[in-house]
């Protein structure tokens, strides 16, 4: 079977519920929705401002997502 180390977790537990993130957001890019976030409510949700930090925030989702996906091929592999 596979050896997966899992990611290093940038924000804590505490600093999440204190940044009132949701618990489905609570995931290994969460460091990145804190300060997305906060641009989003400086600037009331206006779309065309923030997006260094969406960007920034969307590609850490599809890193993990890919991470993810290789992961359970691996998975499956080595079951076959």
């Amino acid at each position: 079977m596979a050896e997966f180390t899992e990611p290093e977790m940038k924000i804590s537990a505490e600093e999440m519920a204190s940044a009132r993130i949701p618990l489905r957001y609570r995931d290994y890019c969460a460091h990145m929705l804190v300060p997305l976030n906060k641009c989003r409510h400086r600037t009331m949700y206006m779309p065309w401002k923030c997006t260094d930090e969406r960007h920034a925030y969307e590609e850490c989702q599809y890193h993990d997502f890919m991470r993810r996906s290789k992961m359970l091929a691996q998975i499956k592999e080595s079951k076959d």
